[in-house]
């Protein structure tokens, strides 16, 4: 402890900062475990977001962007090798049924040490970039949030069976640009059955939810996922591990201490993280295992020593 395992920067992505070995810096200055990189895959032309449009972006050229990524990633794991656990991944996004080949093609040219499988998009529209579009979504959506919701847990669920991933990115990223984003979603019997369906999925294949701390840095009361869904996958003999979605220095470890009290508050006791080594329990990340580590006694790590203010 501490450990990230979801992590941007501001060389390879358009809405982060900073180069991505200055980001290892302050990684290691902060006495960081485990630090996972994990850049926006490349997406296909249609679904480029408007910061990419505005700069000129393609899919050719960001394609070209996560070459670069994956070469600087290599080169900055080797060369920090005896400071941090560094991992090299990616974040996928899910966005209709023909995502999958577009992603396997991913993994085909590309070797990585996990990935994080995340839904961005509800009807082909971003639902976390601003209010206006995750309107549009809702319209798309009958204009009901509760079906908005479901549809978004509907396509979780085929990127669970399609991908099933080591991490699953952001459970429940789909409130946080709702009116309300600390609304109870076990008040909508619909929705809350197909969180518990992905959520029963998810353990069967052994995944593991992040405790995201963004969701605390961008103003919600609970991380993602929130205490009725972490307790939810608790029951259902689920792993947790930590990552703080991090798009610059600033934001590295940022509300962990606010996440362990989270954690302790809703009987998390053990935290999962990720690390290289001999033996490995994925057939697609050989090298990698998971290891778990108690809650308690967390806050004495050097981690938080060395991170006053978070």
């Amino acid at each position: 402890m501490p450990y990230s395992h979801h992590s941007h920067s501001g060389e390879f992505c358009g809405h982060a900062q900073d180069a991505l070995q200055a980001i290892i810096d302050a990684a290691v200055e902060k006495k960081m475990q485990v630090f996972a990189l994990t850049e926006h895959m490349p997406r296909e032309q249609q679904d480029l977001y408007p910061e990419e449009i505005k700069a000129g972006h393609s899919d050719e050229t960001l394609l070209h962007l996560f070459r670069r990524y994956h070469t600087e990633a290599c080169r900055l794991q080797a060369l920090y090798a005896s400071k941090i656990n560094i991992l090299i991944g990616t974040e996928v996004d899910w966005i209709r049924p023909s995502s999958k080949d577009f992603i396997q093609n991913l993994f085909s040219n590309f070797e990585f040490q996990l990935f994080i499988g995340s839904v961005h998009h509800v009807h082909g529209i971003p639902i976390d970039y601003d209010a206006k579009l995750f309107a549009d979504a809702r319209r798309l959506s009958g204009d009901s949030t509760e079906r908005l919701f479901e549809d978004y847990f509907d396509l979780q669920y085929e990127m669970l069976k399609a991908l099933q991933p080591p991490i699953v990115g952001h459970f429940d990223l789909i409130r946080l640009k709702n009116e309300d984003p600390d609304t109870s979603f076990v008040t909508m019997d619909g929705v809350w059955q197909k969180i518990r369906r992905n959520l029963a999925f998810t353990v069967s294949y052994g995944g593991v939810l992040e405790l995201n701390s963004a969701a605390l840095r961008k103003g919600l009361q609970e991380p993602y996922p929130n205490a009725e869904i972490s307790k939810e996958f608790l029951g259902l003999g689920g792993s947790f591990t930590l990552s703080d979605d991090s798009h610059g220095i600033n934001q590295i470890g940022s509300h962990y201490r606010e996440i362990l009290r989270f954690a302790e508050a809703i009987g998390i006791t053990e935290i999962s993280y990720f690390e290289r080594a001999a033996a490995s329990k994925d057939s697609r990340f050989p090298g990698v295992i998971t290891r778990n580590t108690a809650v308690s006694g967390m806050q004495n790590h050097p981690f938080f020593t060395a991170c006053k203010a978070i």
